[in-house]
């Protein structure tokens, strides 16, 4: 893995990351500060991005390549569209990764310090939070949605089987 420093003051970096769909609506002031509390990370095809069992406090953000999510030994997902998350419910609820992640081909990601939260000013702790929480529960609803439509043609997969 090849990693820059922490992004701060990088409006180079910026205009880019206004790009990515879920980021799009917030205002310049909160990408700033996302991007304060951000490194670039370069990973190698193959190359191991988190591990199922292991605790960090990453939340990953694909600006190019493409990752597959392991669980217990077996591929779940692949993430190729740029903007595409992994790594958010370990920074919510603080536990071990649910799953690794392998970079599928060369990877670039944005990665956010989850930790970040803990080290800002009371008033300024507040506002971020809600944007920041906002922006997780925006992630978690589009992840519910998805899931519930696999396992809804699931269930329609298993009615069709038993029925022969």
């Amino acid at each position: 893995m090849q990693e820059s420093s922490y992004l701060k003051d990088r409006d180079d970096i910026m205009e880019s990351i206004k790009k990515i769909p879920f980021l799009e609506s917030y205002e310049d002031r909160f990408i700033r500060k996302i991007l304060e509390l951000s490194k670039l990370r370069r990973y190698e095809k193959d190359e191991v991005i988190t591990r199922e069992g292991e605790y960090d406090c990453w939340l990953y953000v694909i600006l190019k390549g493409q990752v597959k999510v392991i669980k217990d030994e077996e591929e779940i997902a692949r993430l190729d569209a740029r903007g595409g998350t992994f790594g958010e419910l370990a920074v919510i609820d603080g536990e071990a990764r649910s799953a690794s992640v392998y970079a599928s081909t060369d990877t670039t990601c944005l990665a956010i310090d989850g930790s970040f939260l803990d080290r800002l000013e009371p008033k300024e702790k507040i506002e971020f939070e809600a944007v920041y929480y906002r922006l997780l529960s925006e992630i978690l609803a589009h992840r519910l949605r998805i899931t519930s439509a696999e396992l809804s043609r699931m269930k329609q997969e298993m009615e069709f089987l038993n029925r022969e």
